[in-house]
């Protein structure tokens, strides 16, 4: 697959409108800024000798704060200190170590890794839009992309293609369905009917940077559930409004060539085997088994996975929704697996879940940096002093708490725009806003479900993201002729209306006093 941004365009894919035209330039000095950027593993040890030189100075300055929490002054400590240097040195390991989402999103992959494999996912996806009405196609195909994020980054694989596929069989342009999918996976990416990998992953960064004000704080991967269930639905209506009533009635959707029906053979991708329809069938009551079988555990007040006094909240069923998850995927991908013949003996699950690992080495690598950069920045008490000294100027403020997430929301977005790996973002705010925002009495589950729609909705439109340019690459197959200004002029206004309508959508549900998730 070719990708070529540089290719030239037709005068029917330039941009329609000035505002269209300031907002390509703008993509562009991002792209331009962020390939200037250093690989994120990189960054986070620019950044770590950056907090370095910056410790060495505010502790000469004498910099301090009142903790709210302790009732105690902390100073900043000088990481270029003979007792920084051996914190670094010798801690390195134990930083590592300790990082909270290391071995939670392992875990947890383990189980993802089996279902992916075993042909779960790609057949599940399938089977969702393959017999729906040509009116409801947009909202089948995003809503199945807010699923997909179970997969990970390889919905993007699966469904792109798939996306052009369906809409190319329904007389539609196959260039508005890889848009409408991918937009759907990467505006959406936080958003999702079901648990995922970015629940743990995220819950372990924001209950690290909540121990600053509250070493006993704990957020579940479950914090965000309702709002993120939600947030689901509200996004796949949204992207199908202004898909089907803005974007279809652009004149350039036409390819380069006359599209041909989709042949047999490729009609055949689209649909699902009938021994793959009998295991999903199976792999389904056994999914409906499973989740039954731990309702009925935790009904008994006296369940050994209930918590102290019998809470839920506490219990070992939420503490350990990493396990659950991991075994959960596990099971499921195994039964289908077996039933349609792509797992043949136990030792393949095993296999799976070593390909798993293996695909889960870059972020391992970075994991390294991030947490070494995270145990500098704790130890020097930077963040802390920064998380006081911001939590008192938003007081002299006065400004309502909502006016304040919002806030946030902007400055993320814009975070975002160069930084595109959630995880690392997260990182690197967490550790100031959520405890800064604690000070104020704005809850971390709160401060994490803002930052997750501010970190979605710019994926789609930010040409740093790799999945940018696999996008373009999918749609360059049915317009040659098509660049980087094509697929953002498509992205970028379902972006905006998405990032109005969720954010509004966030306030009114943070007004409400609607519970974000369970914990």
């Amino acid at each position: 697959m070719s990708v070529t941004s540089a290719q030239p365009r037709t005068p029917s894919t330039e941009p329609q409108s000035r505002a269209l035209r300031v907002a390509f330039r703008g993509l562009t000095a991002i792209e331009k800024v962020g390939n200037r950027l250093p690989n994120p593993f990189w960054l986070f040890w620019i950044l770590a000798g950056v907090v370095a030189v910056l410790s060495a100075v505010l502790s000469a300055t004498g910099l301090s704060a009142l903790h709210p929490g302790m009732h105690e002054t902390i100073k900043v400590q000088n990481l270029l200190s003979k007792d920084g240097l051996t914190m670094a040195i010798q801690g390195a390991v134990d930083n590592y170590a300790a990082f909270p989402p290391l071995a939670t999103i392992l875990t947890v992959m383990f189980g993802i890794a089996v279902a992916e494999k075993s042909g779960l996912f790609s057949a599940l996806l399938r089977r969702m839009v393959a017999r729906v009405p040509g009116r409801y196609l947009t909202f089948a195909l995003s809503m199945t992309a807010m699923l997909s994020h179970v997969a990970g980054d390889a919905a993007y694989v699966t469904l792109i293609p798939l996306g052009a596929l369906v809409f190319r069989a329904a007389g539609r342009s196959p260039v508005l369905g890889c848009v409408v999918a991918y937009v759907s996976i990467a505006a959406g990416y936080d958003a999702s009917p079901s648990l995922t990998t970015t629940d743990v992953l995220l819950s372990g960064i924001t209950t690290a940077a909540a121990h600053t004000i509250d070493t006993h704080y704990v957020v579940t991967p479950v914090a965000n559930y309702f709002f993120g269930l939600g947030s689901s639905v509200l996004v796949a209506l949204v992207i199908t409004l202004v898909v089907d009533k803005v974007l279809a009635r652009r004149s350039d959707l036409d390819p380069d060539e006359p599209v041909a029906a989709p042949a047999a053979e490729e009609l055949a991708e689209i649909e699902v085997t009938d021994r793959q329809r009998r295991a999903l069938r199976t792999t389904g009551l056994v999914a409906v088994g499973f989740l039954a079988f731990l309702a009925a555990a935790m009904i008994p007040s006296s369940s050994p996975l209930r918590g102290e006094g019998g809470g839920i909240v506490n219990s070992p069923l939420i503490g350990g929704m990493a396990l659950v998850l991991g075994v959960f995927f596990a099971v499921l991908g195994t039964v289908y697996g077996r039933m349609t013949g792509t797992f043949t003996a136990a030792r393949d699950t095993i296999g799976a879940m070593v390909d798993g690992t293996r695909s889960m080495a870059p972020i391992l690598v970075l994991f390294f940096a991030i947490a070494q950069f995270l145990a500098y920045f704790k130890w020097t008490n930077i963040g802390d002093i920064l998380a006081v000294k911001g939590a008192e100027t938003l007081r002299d403020l006065h400004l309502n708490g909502w006016t304040v997430l919002v806030g946030i929301a902007v400055l993320i977005t814009f975070m975002n725009l160069v930084i595109t790996s959630g995880s690392a973002l997260w990182a690197l705010a967490a550790p100031v806003l959520v405890p800064m925002l604690m000070l104020i009495g704005i809850e971390p589950e709160t401060t994490q479900a803002v930052y997750r729609v501010a970190d979605s909705v710019t994926n789609c439109v930010t040409p740093m993201s790799p999945y940018f340019v696999m996008a373009l690459g999918f749609i360059q197959q049915h317009r040659k002729s098509a660049g980087i200004g094509t697929l953002a002029s498509f992205t970028l206004p379902i972006a905006a209306v998405v990032w109005v309508v969720w954010v509004a959508f966030f306030v009114a549900w943070y007004l409400l006093g609607i519970p974000l998730g369970i914990g």
